[in-house]
């Protein structure tokens, strides 16, 4: 595996909130992070059907863009009872024109659930897939899941996307209930992290 050994890392989002997790993450291993979306990169066309596809090339993008390594992470969640939809259509679920609501994105889950009468529990995961990118066109990819079921109604305030559905296997309480750093330590993408460590040259 090759290892990342620097201080600074592009990470290819320009969502807020999953940039806040992932400096989470890597701030005990003293790396920094800047942003696609600070650098005004734009945001490439995701044209794969897999996670790690688009994850890809999101990170190769701002890679090669950058001459920097770039993280990618491309997420999502599958809701097994709707053929594993909306996978990696999750955020595509929740446009509208004026922007992504998932509230919306929430209550379709919910009411193609009840319109299949799906048997509970609603079993669901999240998946989380990292891809470290350097501009010489080598990467490295990192996997992780969550599983859990899609409740109702809607829980909690924190987090972001589908959160306030997702009950984690073994909790009471969703995502959206949860502290984030609870959160980060059992979240599909705390889990991708655990395996993406192990390329930081520390």
């Amino acid at each position: 595996m090759r290892k990342f050994d620097g201080d600074t890392l592009l990470v290819a989002t320009h969502n807020k909130g999953k940039l806040e997790e992932i400096a989470d993450l890597l701030s005990p291993y003293g790396i920094s992070v800047t942003s696609a979306g600070e650098l005004g990169l734009d945001e490439p066309e995701e044209t794969e059907t897999t996670f790690v596809g688009n994850a890809r090339i999101k990170a190769h993008t701002a890679a090669k863009a950058t001459g920097l390594p770039a993280l990618a992470d491309d997420s999502g969640i599958e809701v097994q009872a709707l053929d594993n939809a909306p996978g990696v259509y999750t955020a595509d679920w929740a446009e509208t024109p004026n922007g992504r609501d998932f509230t919306m994105a929430m209550t379709r889950v919910w009411a193609e659930l009840e319109a299949k009468n799906a048997p509970f529990p609603r079993k669901a995961r999240f998946c989380c897939t990292f891809v470290l990118a350097w501009p010489d066109g080598h990467d490295e990819v990192f996997v992780g899941h969550a599983p859990g079921q899609i409740v109702w109604p809607m829980r909690g305030d924190q987090g972001h996307g589908y959160d306030p559905i997702f009950l984690p296997d073994g909790y009471d309480v969703t995502f959206g209930e949860m502290d984030r750093f609870e959160k980060n330590r059992i979240s599909h993408r705390g889990k991708a992290f655990e395996k993406l460590v192990t390329a930081f040259d520390r």
